[in-house]
């Protein structure tokens, strides 16, 4: 009910940014409770009516992202954004979410290369989680060293950076949107920038997150 509601407010946002700035303002009367009201809301409806409606509007939203204009910024509950990065945060709180769903069912998501998106947005957001934890950003960039669920490495950063993150697609998607603890991830962080950055990692906009407890304990670089 969560992920249709702001796939909803996303399609609103792209189609009708005038009434997307009214609910804005609307929302901004209960910051800390509106999203929750509006899962809750959403929740009294039958399994297969929230089902059916969720993936009535993510068409829909898919189709109004594709016809947004190149340069052309939408509106937001945090700051507007071009189409490509809303679909890419959608697809980020659709995983996320998603992963919410399968741990509460017992069950495991297959992964695919298609998790990129979530990766990319994991690296660009580096600042911001620094922002919503009133710290300054390190100066220097970060080399990413991130493992393909089909085998293929995907970098970002330079080759020669001092801090360095390595591992699995899916674990460094788990510690950026706090759906794992760093202790049980399989990933490398090197340099104590990466390894502060490690700590308050968040690609998920509202304020700081308080993360997972660790279930295991493993040791890391």
């Amino acid at each position: 009910a969560h992920l249709a509601w702001t796939d909803e407010a996303a399609a609103l946002a792209a189609s009708d940014p005038d009434a997307f700035n009214e609910a804005l303002a609307a929302a901004a009367q209960n910051p800390a409770g509106f999203v929750d009201d509006a899962a809750d809301a959403g929740a009294a409806a039958s399994p297969a009516e929230i089902l059916d409606g969720w993936r009535a509007v993510r068409t829909k939203l898919a189709d109004l992202l594709v016809a947004v204009p190149d340069g052309v910024k939408i509106p937001w509950f945090g700051p507007p954004m071009s189409a490509a990065s809303m679909a890419t945060a959608r697809l980020m709180e659709t995983w996320a979410h998603g992963l919410d769903v399968a741990d509460a069912l017992g069950v495991t998501m297959p992964a695919t290369d298609r998790i990129k998106g979530v990766v990319h947005i994991g690296v660009r957001t580096r600042d911001y989680a620094y922002m919503v934890n009133g710290r300054t950003p390190p100066t220097a960039p970060f080399r990413y060293e991130i493992v393909a669920p089909s085998g293929d490495v995907w970098t970002w950063g330079p080759d020669d950076a001092t801090d360095v993150v390595r591992g699995p697609a899916e674990d460094f998607c788990r510690l950026v949107t706090q759906r794992r603890a760093l202790a049980d991830l399989d990933l490398t962080i090197t340099g104590d920038d990466a390894i502060e950055w490690a700590s308050i990692a968040q690609c998920f906009a509202g304020p700081p997150g308080t993360g997972r407890r660790a279930a295991n304990s493993k040791g890391h670089a």
